[in-house]
């Protein structure tokens, strides 16, 4: 372990080589955002194999609405992300102080704002979303849980955030490994021993997550110096709250949109049934392990280009670009090929229904093969936030990504209604 943490020694992006300094600031991350994103894939193979598939098409249809209701935490993680990375690449350790405890207090604040009314409207929001009365008290069941525990999600995001800004995507990746140990453990013990079904899974989530929470937590007042977690830090101040909403909120807006557009076609695909749900579901969360992993690309570019820009280091900004461009469509493609050749293998890991894995390889066909698209897509949209930039690249992605996909339901999808037409959408 010692081996592994002096390897992925936090990086100080403005000196050395880029292009091996975003693999070795990129490679933790990716493993720790693939192991995020098996939280939700263990809770749908769980309950897909001991429940079956109505719970699987509830965990599925379920995500998107969650997502949605976490766009403040995406705000504040992306405008931390850039204050941080900023003053530690300009050596400002009291500035940078101030920032980590104002992002730390906000998100507290978001935390209570966001469980509350969650709570409230999971229900009506599902019925607007015309979700199957035979999953609906699942999805309301899973949804409430993942409310309540909110803040666990919030924080590892907030808290590793502040980690990658100061160049460190090593040791939030191994809390979030023991964290994800733990949910696959109680998930099993929750569903297949207790019998919980969805709230079970839902439970070991938050349980887990707490978990890694935790240990950053201890990690981070276990710092020295200025980037120390101290009481005496925490609290809203002026200057810096407005300049991490300034950063955050265009991010956090654009992610509602975004998230927005996917609730509508989730919504589209609901109206396929139950069987057509569970393959969209299956699909979708194999197709999280190649966003997750592209995303990566995204923050990385974010905090190589705020630490340079922070440190005057202007001249490689373009060669971060570059590199980051070429890394994330190499991945995209790679696996977004893989999962559809290799489909049938793994949506008979959720479900050995063969209209189930015929409507998954058909999001896969339409979804998984171009997604590398996204992924080049998100590392400019991280290196324009990192340069500050924050409005331009909201604007560009909500008219060009997410308006046209509600564009394309109200019009071409309403004419020709299959799935096919529908997950079409995404590459174009």
């Amino acid at each position: 372990m010692n081996a592994l943490r002096k390897f992925f020694a936090p990086v100080d992006m403005t000196v050395g080589t880029p292009w091996k300094n975003i693999a070795l600031f990129t490679i933790p991350m990716v493993i720790g955002n693939i192991a995020q994103q098996l939280y939700n894939t263990v809770d749908s193979i769980v309950v897909g194999k001991f429940v079956g598939d109505n719970a699987l098409a509830a965990v599925g249809s379920a995500s998107p609405i969650f997502n949605l209701l976490l766009v403040l935490f995406i705000g504040i993680s992306v405008g931390t992300s850039v204050m941080v990375s900023q003053y530690f690449g300009a050596k400002d350790r009291k500035q940078l102080s101030h920032a980590i405890g104002c992002s730390i207090t906000l998100t507290a604040l978001a935390s209570v704002v966001i469980m509350v009314a969650g709570s409230i409207f999971v229900r009506p929001l599902l019925e607007m979303l015309n979700t199957p009365e035979s999953i609906i008290d699942w999805c309301d069941s899973y949804l409430t849980v993942l409310m309540l525990g909110i803040s666990g999600v919030a924080y590892y995001n907030i808290l590793s955030g502040v980690l990658r800004g100061m160049g460190d995507s090593f040791s939030a990746l191994i809390y979030l490994l023991i964290a994800t140990v733990i949910n696959v453990v109680l998930d099993l013990l929750f569903v297949a021993g207790f019998k919980l079904g969805v709230f079970g899974v839902a439970l070991a989530t938050v349980i887990s997550q707490c978990v890694s929470v935790a240990l950053l937590l201890r990690c981070m007042c276990k710092m020295e110096g200025s980037c120390k977690l101290e009481m005496k830090k925490l609290g809203i101040h002026k200057e810096k709250a407005i300049l991490l909403l300034r950063h955050g909120l265009p991010a956090g807006l654009q992610g509602s949109v975004f998230s927005f557009s996917n609730v509508l076609i989730q919504s589209s695909i609901n109206s396929f049934g139950s069987v057509a749900m569970a393959g969209s579901s299956a699909a979708a969360n194999i197709e999280g392990f190649i966003y997750t992993a592209m995303n990566s690309f995204q923050q990385t570019a974010l905090c190589f280009t705020s630490q340079n820009l922070g440190g005057g280091k202007y001249e490689r900004i373009n060669k971060v670009l570059r590199n980051s461009i070429l890394m994330v469509a190499f991945v995209g493609i790679v696996m977004g090929c893989g999962c559809y050749l290799f489909g049938e293998e793994l949506l008979a890991i959720y479900s050995s229904d063969p209209e189930v894995i015929a409507y998954g390889l058909t999001r896969f066909k339409w979804i998984g093969i171009p997604y590398f698209l996204c992924g080049i897509m998100d590392a400019l949209v991280g290196m324009l936030r990192g340069l500050g930039y924050a409005v331009v690249p909201m604007f560009v992605s909500i008219i060009g990504a997410c308006g046209f996909r509600i564009l394309w339901i109200a019009t071409v999808f309403s004419q020709f209604h299959s799935l096919d037409v529908l997950f079409c959408s995404y590459p174009i």
